[in-house]
Protein backbone atom coordinates (compact mmCIF):
# COMPACT_ATOMS: atom_id res chain seq x y z
CA UNK A 1 0.00 0.00 0.00
CA UNK A 2 1.00 3.64 -0.50
CA UNK A 3 1.01 5.43 2.84
CA UNK A 4 1.21 9.17 3.39
CA UNK A 5 2.39 10.25 6.83
CA UNK A 6 1.67 13.90 7.47
CA UNK A 7 4.76 14.42 9.57
CA UNK A 8 6.97 11.36 9.83
CA UNK A 9 10.24 12.93 10.95
CA UNK A 10 9.87 12.66 14.75
CA UNK A 11 8.50 10.28 17.38
CA UNK A 12 5.00 8.89 16.59
CA UNK A 13 4.95 9.79 12.90
CA UNK A 14 8.46 8.47 12.38
CA UNK A 15 7.66 5.25 14.28
CA UNK A 16 4.64 4.70 12.00
CA UNK A 17 6.81 5.21 8.93
CA UNK A 18 9.44 2.78 10.27
CA UNK A 19 6.83 0.09 10.95
CA UNK A 20 5.10 0.55 7.60
CA UNK A 21 8.41 0.25 5.78
CA UNK A 22 9.26 -2.86 7.79
CA UNK A 23 6.05 -4.44 6.51
CA UNK A 24 6.85 -3.58 2.89
CA UNK A 25 4.64 -0.55 2.32
CA UNK A 26 5.61 2.45 0.21
CA UNK A 27 5.91 5.45 2.55
CA UNK A 28 5.90 9.16 1.79
CA UNK A 29 6.34 11.68 4.59
CA UNK A 30 5.01 15.20 4.03
CA UNK A 31 6.70 17.68 6.37
CA UNK A 32 8.88 20.74 6.49
CA UNK A 33 11.83 18.43 7.13
CA UNK A 34 13.23 20.72 9.83
CA UNK A 35 12.51 18.69 12.99
CA UNK A 36 14.19 15.47 11.95
CA UNK A 37 14.82 13.05 9.10
CA UNK A 38 12.59 10.45 7.52
CA UNK A 39 13.52 6.78 7.96
CA UNK A 40 15.69 5.09 5.37
CA UNK A 41 13.41 3.90 2.58
CA UNK A 42 10.81 6.64 2.98
CA UNK A 43 10.50 9.63 0.65
CA UNK A 44 10.20 13.16 1.99
CA UNK A 45 7.98 15.68 0.24
CA UNK A 46 8.58 19.09 1.77
CA UNK A 47 5.35 20.92 2.55
CA UNK A 48 4.25 23.92 4.59
CA UNK A 49 0.93 23.17 6.29
CA UNK A 50 0.54 26.81 7.26
CA UNK A 51 0.19 27.55 3.53
CA UNK A 52 -3.49 27.07 2.50
CA UNK A 53 -2.26 25.38 -0.70
CA UNK A 54 0.67 23.60 0.92
CA UNK A 55 -0.70 20.08 0.25
CA UNK A 56 -2.25 20.73 -3.16
CA UNK A 57 0.48 18.98 -5.16
CA UNK A 58 0.43 15.68 -3.23
CA UNK A 59 -0.29 12.56 -5.33
CA UNK A 60 -2.80 9.83 -4.50
CA UNK A 61 -2.35 7.41 -1.61
CA UNK A 62 -4.15 4.40 -0.16
CA UNK A 63 -3.98 5.63 3.44
CA UNK A 64 -3.11 8.74 5.43
CA UNK A 65 -1.76 9.06 8.98
CA UNK A 66 -2.00 12.56 10.43
CA UNK A 67 -0.26 13.50 13.69
CA UNK A 68 -1.11 17.24 13.53
CA UNK A 69 -0.61 18.42 17.11
CA UNK A 70 -2.25 21.80 17.64
CA UNK A 71 -3.82 23.05 14.43
CA UNK A 72 -7.38 22.46 13.30
CA UNK A 73 -6.74 24.35 10.03
CA UNK A 74 -3.95 21.88 9.21
CA UNK A 75 -6.40 19.00 9.59
CA UNK A 76 -9.16 20.79 7.70
CA UNK A 77 -6.91 21.55 4.72
CA UNK A 78 -5.55 18.00 4.58
CA UNK A 79 -9.08 16.60 4.54
CA UNK A 80 -10.15 18.97 1.79
CA UNK A 81 -7.27 17.83 -0.44
CA UNK A 82 -7.05 14.12 0.38
CA UNK A 83 -10.14 12.69 2.11
CA UNK A 84 -11.98 11.72 -1.07
CA UNK A 85 -8.88 10.06 -2.51
CA UNK A 86 -7.90 7.57 0.22
CA UNK A 87 -9.35 4.35 1.60
CA UNK A 88 -8.32 4.92 5.22
CA UNK A 89 -7.38 7.81 7.49
CA UNK A 90 -5.72 7.67 10.91
CA UNK A 91 -5.84 10.72 13.13
CA UNK A 92 -3.60 10.65 16.18
CA UNK A 93 -5.46 12.54 18.91
CA UNK A 94 -4.83 12.58 22.68
CA UNK A 95 -6.23 11.41 26.01
CA UNK A 96 -6.52 15.14 26.83
CA UNK A 97 -9.78 15.33 24.87
CA UNK A 98 -11.61 14.03 27.96
CA UNK A 99 -13.28 16.61 30.18
CA UNK A 100 -13.41 14.33 33.23
CA UNK A 101 -9.82 13.85 34.42
CA UNK A 102 -10.72 12.37 37.82
CA UNK A 103 -12.85 9.27 37.10
CA UNK A 104 -10.99 6.00 36.43
CA UNK A 105 -12.09 3.47 33.86
CA UNK A 106 -13.37 5.77 31.12
CA UNK A 107 -13.56 4.74 27.46
CA UNK A 108 -14.42 6.64 24.26
CA UNK A 109 -17.99 5.40 24.70
CA UNK A 110 -18.35 6.75 28.24
CA UNK A 111 -16.01 9.71 28.74
CA UNK A 112 -17.34 13.26 28.20
CA UNK A 113 -15.18 15.50 26.02
CA UNK A 114 -13.98 19.07 26.27
CA UNK A 115 -15.55 21.59 23.92
CA UNK A 116 -14.12 21.64 20.38
CA UNK A 117 -11.83 24.56 19.54
CA UNK A 118 -11.43 24.89 15.75
CA UNK A 119 -8.27 26.97 15.76
CA UNK A 120 -4.50 26.93 15.46
CA UNK A 121 -2.23 27.13 18.48
CA UNK A 122 1.45 27.02 19.31
CA UNK A 123 3.22 25.56 22.31
CA UNK A 124 3.56 29.08 23.66
CA UNK A 125 -0.23 29.38 23.51
CA UNK A 126 -0.52 26.21 25.58
CA UNK A 127 1.55 27.80 28.31
CA UNK A 128 -0.21 31.15 28.12
CA UNK A 129 -3.76 29.81 27.95
CA UNK A 130 -3.73 27.10 30.57
CA UNK A 131 -2.43 23.95 28.95
CA UNK A 132 -4.35 20.82 28.15
CA UNK A 133 -7.84 22.34 27.73
CA UNK A 134 -6.70 24.24 24.65
CA UNK A 135 -4.78 21.24 23.33
CA UNK A 136 -7.67 18.86 23.93
CA UNK A 137 -10.21 21.23 22.40
CA UNK A 138 -8.23 21.53 19.17
CA UNK A 139 -7.94 17.75 19.00
CA UNK A 140 -11.71 17.34 19.56
CA UNK A 141 -12.45 19.71 16.66
CA UNK A 142 -9.97 17.81 14.51
CA UNK A 143 -11.43 14.42 15.43
CA UNK A 144 -14.92 15.64 14.52
CA UNK A 145 -13.75 16.88 11.14
CA UNK A 146 -11.98 13.59 10.37
CA UNK A 147 -15.03 11.49 11.27
CA UNK A 148 -17.36 13.78 9.29
CA UNK A 149 -15.18 13.49 6.18
CA UNK A 150 -14.22 9.81 6.35
CA UNK A 151 -17.01 8.06 8.26
CA UNK A 152 -16.16 4.39 8.79
CA UNK A 153 -12.84 4.90 7.01
CA UNK A 154 -11.60 6.98 9.96
CA UNK A 155 -9.46 5.54 12.73
CA UNK A 156 -9.11 8.01 15.60
CA UNK A 157 -6.66 6.99 18.32
CA UNK A 158 -6.19 8.86 21.61
CA UNK A 159 -2.81 8.05 23.17
CA UNK A 160 -1.99 8.75 26.77
CA UNK A 161 1.62 8.81 27.96
CA UNK A 162 3.82 7.59 25.10
CA UNK A 163 7.28 6.22 25.72
CA UNK A 164 9.95 4.55 23.63
CA UNK A 165 12.50 5.54 20.97
CA UNK A 166 12.29 9.24 20.16
CA UNK A 167 10.36 10.26 23.30
CA UNK A 168 11.35 13.83 24.04
CA UNK A 169 9.13 14.36 27.07
CA UNK A 170 11.52 12.73 29.60
CA UNK A 171 8.52 11.47 31.59
CA UNK A 172 8.53 7.66 31.51
CA UNK A 173 12.25 7.67 30.74
CA UNK A 174 13.02 9.54 33.95
CA UNK A 175 12.45 6.40 36.00
CA UNK A 176 14.68 3.91 34.14
CA UNK A 177 17.33 6.62 33.95
CA UNK A 178 17.06 7.41 37.65
CA UNK A 179 17.09 3.77 38.73
CA UNK A 180 20.16 3.15 36.58
CA UNK A 181 22.06 5.64 38.77
CA UNK A 182 21.20 3.61 41.89
CA UNK A 183 21.07 4.72 45.52
CA UNK A 184 18.20 6.29 47.46
CA UNK A 185 15.37 7.26 45.11
CA UNK A 186 12.53 9.64 45.90
CA UNK A 187 9.23 8.05 44.85
CA UNK A 188 5.61 9.08 45.37
CA UNK A 189 3.74 7.26 48.14
CA UNK A 190 0.68 6.99 45.93
CA UNK A 191 -1.96 4.29 45.59
CA UNK A 192 -3.16 5.73 42.29
CA UNK A 193 -2.78 4.12 38.89
CA UNK A 194 -0.49 4.82 35.96
CA UNK A 195 -0.47 3.68 32.34
CA UNK A 196 1.57 4.22 29.20
CA UNK A 197 1.97 3.02 25.62
CA UNK A 198 5.24 2.26 23.86
CA UNK A 199 5.44 4.20 20.60
CA UNK A 200 6.41 1.03 18.73
CA UNK A 201 3.20 -0.70 19.85
CA UNK A 202 1.12 2.36 18.94
CA UNK A 203 2.75 2.50 15.50
CA UNK A 204 2.21 -1.21 14.90
CA UNK A 205 -1.50 -0.84 15.72
CA UNK A 206 -1.86 2.14 13.38
CA UNK A 207 -0.26 0.22 10.52
CA UNK A 208 -2.47 -2.79 11.21
CA UNK A 209 -5.49 -0.47 11.23
CA UNK A 210 -4.94 0.77 7.70
CA UNK A 211 -4.01 -2.71 6.49
CA UNK A 212 -7.30 -4.12 7.82
CA UNK A 213 -9.53 -1.07 7.38
CA UNK A 214 -10.18 -0.70 11.11
CA UNK A 215 -12.36 2.30 11.88
CA UNK A 216 -13.66 3.87 15.06
CA UNK A 217 -12.38 5.86 18.02
CA UNK A 218 -10.10 4.26 20.60
CA UNK A 219 -7.78 5.14 23.46
CA UNK A 220 -4.16 4.35 22.62
CA UNK A 221 -3.09 3.13 26.03
CA UNK A 222 -2.01 -0.03 27.79
CA UNK A 223 -3.39 -1.57 30.99
CA UNK A 224 -3.28 0.57 34.13
CA UNK A 225 -1.07 -0.52 37.03
CA UNK A 226 -0.60 0.57 40.61
CA UNK A 227 2.06 3.28 40.45
CA UNK A 228 4.13 1.83 43.29
CA UNK A 229 4.21 -1.61 41.69
CA UNK A 230 4.96 -0.13 38.28
CA UNK A 231 7.97 1.74 39.65
CA UNK A 232 9.17 -1.38 41.47
CA UNK A 233 8.85 -3.40 38.26
CA UNK A 234 10.75 -0.74 36.29
CA UNK A 235 13.50 -0.82 38.90
CA UNK A 236 13.65 -4.61 38.70
CA UNK A 237 13.92 -4.45 34.92
CA UNK A 238 16.80 -1.96 35.17
CA UNK A 239 18.53 -4.21 37.71
CA UNK A 240 20.53 -1.63 39.70
CA UNK A 241 20.36 -1.61 43.51
CA UNK A 242 18.04 1.17 44.68
CA UNK A 243 16.29 2.13 47.91
CA UNK A 244 12.82 3.65 47.53
CA UNK A 245 12.12 6.65 49.77
CA UNK A 246 8.36 7.30 49.57
CA UNK A 247 6.94 10.80 50.04
CA UNK A 248 3.27 11.68 50.42
CA UNK A 249 1.42 14.15 48.21
CA UNK A 250 1.64 16.74 50.98
CA UNK A 251 5.38 16.23 51.44
CA UNK A 252 6.03 16.54 47.72
CA UNK A 253 3.86 19.63 47.36
CA UNK A 254 5.53 21.25 50.40
CA UNK A 255 8.93 20.55 48.83
CA UNK A 256 7.87 22.25 45.61
CA UNK A 257 7.80 19.08 43.52
CA UNK A 258 5.45 19.28 40.54
CA UNK A 259 3.36 16.33 39.33
CA UNK A 260 3.57 14.55 35.98
CA UNK A 261 6.08 16.57 33.94
CA UNK A 262 8.18 19.67 33.61
CA UNK A 263 11.04 21.06 35.71
CA UNK A 264 11.40 19.82 39.30
CA UNK A 265 8.73 17.15 38.84
CA UNK A 266 8.11 13.51 39.62
CA UNK A 267 6.84 11.98 36.37
CA UNK A 268 3.84 9.61 36.46
CA UNK A 269 2.71 11.06 39.84
CA UNK A 270 -0.66 12.78 39.61
CA UNK A 271 -2.87 14.44 42.25
CA UNK A 272 -6.25 12.78 43.01
CA UNK A 273 -8.12 15.28 40.81
CA UNK A 274 -6.25 13.85 37.80
CA UNK A 275 -6.47 10.18 38.77
CA UNK A 276 -8.65 9.36 35.77
CA UNK A 277 -6.14 10.74 33.28
CA UNK A 278 -3.88 7.73 33.74
CA UNK A 279 -6.44 5.00 34.34
CA UNK A 280 -8.58 4.62 31.23
CA UNK A 281 -10.03 1.22 30.40
CA UNK A 282 -7.91 -0.31 27.61
CA UNK A 283 -10.28 -3.23 26.98
CA UNK A 284 -11.86 -1.84 23.77
CA UNK A 285 -8.45 -1.10 22.28
CA UNK A 286 -6.98 -4.47 23.24
CA UNK A 287 -10.03 -6.17 21.71
CA UNK A 288 -9.47 -4.13 18.53
CA UNK A 289 -5.92 -5.40 18.09
CA UNK A 290 -3.65 -3.23 20.22
CA UNK A 291 -0.77 -5.44 21.32
CA UNK A 292 1.26 -4.24 24.32
CA UNK A 293 4.85 -5.40 24.70
CA UNK A 294 6.19 -6.62 28.07
CA UNK A 295 7.25 -3.87 30.48
CA UNK A 296 10.86 -5.07 30.33
CA UNK A 297 10.96 -4.31 26.59
CA UNK A 298 9.51 -0.83 27.12
CA UNK A 299 12.03 -0.16 29.90
CA UNK A 300 14.92 -1.35 27.75
CA UNK A 301 13.89 0.99 24.94
CA UNK A 302 13.56 3.95 27.29
CA UNK A 303 16.82 3.20 29.09
CA UNK A 304 18.75 2.93 25.83
CA UNK A 305 17.60 6.44 24.96
CA UNK A 306 18.45 7.69 28.45
CA UNK A 307 21.97 6.31 28.27
CA UNK A 308 22.45 7.72 24.78
CA UNK A 309 21.40 11.22 25.91
CA UNK A 310 23.23 11.01 29.25
CA UNK A 311 21.83 10.05 32.65
CA UNK A 312 22.99 13.31 34.25
CA UNK A 313 21.80 15.70 31.52
CA UNK A 314 19.43 18.61 31.99
CA UNK A 315 15.93 17.21 31.61
CA UNK A 316 12.55 18.48 30.41
CA UNK A 317 10.85 16.47 33.17
CA UNK A 318 12.01 15.07 36.49
CA UNK A 319 14.35 16.03 39.31
CA UNK A 320 18.04 16.75 38.97
CA UNK A 321 20.35 14.91 41.35
CA UNK A 322 20.72 18.09 43.40
CA UNK A 323 16.96 18.70 43.55
CA UNK A 324 16.27 15.13 44.61
CA UNK A 325 18.93 15.29 47.31
CA UNK A 326 17.40 18.53 48.61
CA UNK A 327 13.93 16.97 48.86
CA UNK A 328 15.26 13.79 50.48
CA UNK A 329 17.13 15.82 53.08
CA UNK A 330 13.91 17.59 54.05
CA UNK A 331 11.79 14.47 54.60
Amino acid sequence: MRLLVLGGTVFVGRAVAVEALRRGHEVVCAARGESGTVPDGARLIKVDRDDPDGLASLPDFDAVVDVAPMSFPWVQRALAVLADRVAHWTFVSTINVYADEATPGQTPATGPLVDPLPRHATRDDLTAEGGTGLYGGIKVASENAVRAALGERAFVVRPGLITGPGDGSDRFGYWPGRFARGGRVLVPASDRLAQYIDVRDLAAWIVTAFETGLGGTFDGIGPAADLGKLLADIAAAVGTDVEFVPATDTQLETAGVAPWSGPRSLPLWLPPTYAGLASHDPAPSLAAGLDVRPLADAVAGALARERNLGLDRDRRSGLSAAEEAEVLAGL
